[in-house]
């Protein structure tokens, strides 16, 4: 299966957590990624000051942060098509980060 690609050209933090993001294709997304922050990756962007300070990536046209979480921007093109399996993939994360902290 091909994999689209797609460069994230412009975003706006328009709310806690959410972004307007554009695209090369001229198309747009607002994404709410407060169901997504968890896990050793996503999870430090709960701190919204880390979460304001993304950027887009010059190389990969893609956001990214300081602590070195980025989404790829296919699933960020297309994030109605991922939306509910990257909030599973999520929960997922949680539970591991609960049963890692649980453990004597």
């Amino acid at each position: 299966m091909a994999h689209a690609i797609y460069r994230v050209v412009d975003f706006a933090i328009i709310g806690p957590y959410t972004l307007r993001l554009t695209f090369d294709d001229r198309s747009e997304q607002v994404i709410d990624f407060r169901q997504v922050l968890e896990g050793a990756v996503y999870g430090p962007l709960r701190d919204e000051r880390l979460f304001a300070q993304v950027e887009i990536d010059p190389e990969a046209h893609t956001l990214v942060w300081p602590n070195g979480a980025d989404f790829d921007p296919e699933t960020l093109h297309d994030w109605p098509k991922y939306a509910e399996e990257m909030k599973r993939i999520a929960k997922r994360w949680a539970t591991v980060k609960e049963k890692v902290g649980t453990t004597p």
